[in-house]
């Protein structure tokens, strides 16, 4: 085989390729191939991550606002750098006005209160408990201050580290107590060699409240974001979404052989919808531990009972364990007689439970008692009854293959899904009285029957009562 290389016009080199059958190859090498192949690389990676961004960004427009306002504040924090007068007035410690705004902006108000307060607090406390330990440390000797100071360091930082394992500390004042051990370690350590400590700490404080300051007040001001009202939707939300699973599951289970044979999608989507209350336990906790720190607003009035939306939560999260478990026997087999035989019982109890958890969700997104709530609860317990009663009186006429009966643990799967279908009834019960409790401590806007019944009675004159007339 005989190889050759030969200049081309434009630069490039033609090679030819001879084989033993006389043909040949011809291969052309591109000089800039290879970076038009990067740059459309790069660009379809831009493309594709463009997408990506405008779909967050469409499916929330609050993130893109909250971008716009983290760099409001930056832009007006930095001012006290860019304007002489005011950077006269802070020195060269206006840095921590600007790391305040970057560590403390967060997506709710209730979040930045929780860590403009944390910060604000533990920042005046260190530093005048630091200021006010060495001075006793300068009074005591010269040789006696440092170890005060490093004693003071030892015992405060230990004592406030082991104050984050605490539950209820750690809960609401985590951040704060990390600012308190960098602030006092910063002014204790440094104030040692630096005489003007007093002044060290002033300007630490005022730069910080300079920073959480002007934090609260875009937050606040500019489209504010309320984690309360976060914690309200989502629990309104999960009540919809095991309202849906539950009429899904049911119609898998029992409705499966009639959708194959009419061609129609299970809806496997709707009936996972559970999962989503088994998964939203850490934000509900994070949602109600923020919201504590807002204030009166809208339709929430200060100290809202945000704990019993908690417990809202807990009683739906019971329901949706009992939903996983029925999720399992959907898939395992059983005979036809015994779905047909139970099918409209469970079907109807489904119904019955999926429309209070629907009422409980519209009652609590208004903020206002539900009137139907009652009677709903008793067709859901007539439901109840009636399946138990189909339990009861399951088919007797046994098939029989090759001389057996059908054994019993074919009939299981859907013994055991009707009677977990029962128990979720149950449950539903438990989310009823939370609600209620709900509504009563949050003074829910009660309905026209109770309005009627708690109007006071205007007593009539009886001059002007009518007097029976004689036949």
């Amino acid at each position: 085989m005989d190889t050759s290389a030969k200049e081309v016009q434009g630069g490039g080199v033609e090679w030819r390729v001879r084989v033993p059958q006389s043909s040949s190859v011809v291969v052309e090498s591109q000089p800039w191939a290879w970076l038009a192949g990067i740059v459309l690389a790069v660009v379809s990676k831009a493309v594709g991550f463009g997408g990506k961004a405008w779909s967050v960004a469409a499916d929330d427009p609050r993130r893109v606002v909250h971008g716009v306002k983290v760099g409001t504040g930056l832009t007006l924090v930095s001012l006290f750098y860019y304007t002489r007068p005011l950077y006269d007035g802070v020195g060269g410690w206006a840095m921590w006005a600007v790391m305040t705004v970057v560590v403390v902006f967060e997506y709710t108000v209730g979040g930045c209160l929780c860590k403009g307060f944390n910060r604000a607090i533990a920042t005046s406390t260190a530093g005048l408990l630091a200021v006010g330990i060495h001075w006793v440390a300068s009074k005591s000797g010269e040789k006696a201050e440092p170890v005060i100071l490093s004693a003071s360091v030892f015992i405060l930082a230990s004592a406030a580290t082991f104050s984050r394992f605490i539950p209820a500390i750690k809960a609401r004042f985590d951040y704060g107590i990390t600012i308190f051990i960098l602030t006092f370690s910063l002014v204790a350590v440094s104030g040692y060699r630096v005489d003007q400590l007093l002044q060290l700490a002033q300007e630490r404080v005022y730069t910080i409240s300079i920073g959480v300051g002007i934090c609260l007040l875009v937050c606040v001001l500019v489209c504010p974001v309320w984690a309360g009202q976060e914690l309200h939707l989502l629990v309104s939300g999960n009540l919809e979404k095991l309202a849906d699973s539950l009429e899904g599951l049911v119609e898998e289970c029992f409705m499966a052989d009639e959708a194959k044979e009419e061609g129609k999608q299970l809806p496997s989507a709707k009936s996972q919808g559970y999962k989503c209350v088994l998964n939203s336990k850490a934000t509900e906790d994070s949602q109600a531990n923020l919201a504590k720190w807002e204030p009166g607003h809208g339709r929430f009035r200060f100290r809202h009972p945000w704990s019993q939306y908690l417990k809202v939560a807990a009683a739906m999260r019971y329901c949706a364990y009992c939903m996983e478990a029925f999720n399992g026997c959907i898939s395992s087999e059983t005979t036809e007689d015994m779905k047909s035989h139970l099918r409209e019982s469970c079907v109807k109890l489904s119904s019955d439970s999926s429309k209070i958890l629907r009422e409980l969700s519209s009652s609590i997104k208004s903020m206002k008692e539900s009137r139907s709530i009652q009677s709903l609860v008793v067709e859901m317990k007539n439901g109840v009854q009636e399946l138990q009663v189909a339990l009861r009186s399951l088919p007797t006429n046994h098939v029989k293959k090759h001389r057996a009966t059908v054994s019993l643990m074919e009939a299981m799967p859907v013994v055991t899904a009707a009677s977990l279908l029962i128990e979720v009834s149950d449950r539903i019960e438990g989310v009823v009285e939370a609600v209620g409790l709900l509504g009563r401590l949050a003074s829910f806007e009660p309905t026209d029957r109770k309005k009627a019944s708690s109007s006071p009675v205007v007593p009539q004159d009886e001059s002007v009562r009518p007097q029976p007339q004689e036949v």
